[in-house]
C-alpha cells in the first residue's frame, strides 16, 4: 500500500500536521486552494510566562486569492517574532540545539506565504524524522478545483493506492469517489501529546517548535506515536 496525504502549508504546524508525514508514503503540500483569513496558514501559537500566544505573519491578501499567490507585507515582523520564540524558550533543554535553522529561515527575506511556509514544514520536518517525499501541489499537473475530485487525481499521479485524511475529512469527502477510483481510504485518529513544558500548566495544540524545544529528538517518537489511520 502506498499512501499519500495532503495538507495546506500551515505556519509553524503542531505536531499533528507533521504525524500525518510520519506515517505516510508521500506528503503533498496543498497550495492550490483559497486562502482563509484568520486561520493556520499565516499564525500559529507559542508558550510564555503569560500563556499561548499567537506568532503572525502579515499578508498582502485579495479575495479569492490562492495560498501560493499570498504575499508576505513589508515591515519588521519577523524580528519581533524572533525575539518573541526566543524570550519565551531560551531556557529550554533543546532550544539550542533546534532553533538556528528555524531562526535562518525567519530572518531570510521571504516575500510569499506559501514559500516561507514550506521552508519552514521541511527544516521542522526533518528535526522529527520525516522522510516521506514532499511535493508541492502547485507543481503538480493537476487542474481539477473539486475538493474530493482534486484530491483524487493527486493521488492517482503519484501513484497512491491510498488516501489518509485529516478527522475533519469524513463531513465533506465523497467515500464512494475514492472506492470507485480504487483508493482506500484512512482518517487521522491521534490525541495531542502531552511532555513537559515551561511556564506552568500543559497547554496542548501549540506550535510543533515547543515541543522540539522542550524534549529535542525525543519529539520524533511522540509525534509518531501520538495515534493511528483508521478506516
Amino acid at each position: 500500500m502506498t499512501t499519500i496525504t495532503i495538507h495546506q502549508p500551515n505556519y509553524m504546524p503542531w505536531s499533528g500536521f507533521f504525524h500525518k508525514w510520519l506515517i505516510s508514503d508521500a506528503f503533498v503540500i496543498l497550495d492550490t486552494v483559497q486562502y482563509h483569513k484568520n486561520e493556520w496558514q499565516n499564525r500559529n501559537q507559542i508558550k510564555t510566562s503569560q500563556g499561548a500566544q499567537w506568532i503572525t505573519v502579515p499578508v498582502t491578501y485579495r479575495f479569492p486569492q490562492l495560498i501560493h499567490d499570498v504575499g508576505i507585507a513589508q515591515g519588521n515582523w519577523a524580528k519581533k517574532q524572533i525575539s518573541s520564540i526566543e524570550q519565551a524558550y531560551a531556557k529550554a533543554p533543546y532550544f539550542e540545539q533546534v532553533w538556528q535553522p528555524i531562526k535562518t529561515i525567519l530572518q531570510a527575506k521571504h516575500q510569499n506565504l506559501s514559500t516561507l511556509n514550506i521552508a519552514l514544514i521541511v527544516a521542522l520536518g526533518q528535526q522529527l524524522g520525516c522522510t516521506a517525499p514532499l511535493h508541492i501541489a502547485s507543481n503538480l499537473p493537476i487542474e481539477n478545483t473539486d475538493p474530493t475530485t482534486r484530491l483524487i487525481d493527486i493521488c492517482t499521479h503519484l501513484q497512491g493506492t491510498a488516501y489518509l485524511s485529516g478527522a475533519e475529512g469524513r463531513s465533506y469527502l465523497q467515500k464512494d469517489a475514492f472506492a470507485k477510483a480504487n483508493l482506500d481510504l484512512y482518517f487521522q485518529n491521534v490525541q495531542p501529546p502531552t511532555y513537559p513544558q515551561l511556564h506552568g500548566d500543559f497547554i496542548p495544540y501549540l506550535s510543533v517548535l515547543d515541543l522540539l524545544f522542550n524534549m529535542g529528538h525525543e519529539a520524533q517518537v511522540i509525534v509518531r506515536n501520538m495515534g493511528d489511520k483508521i478506516s
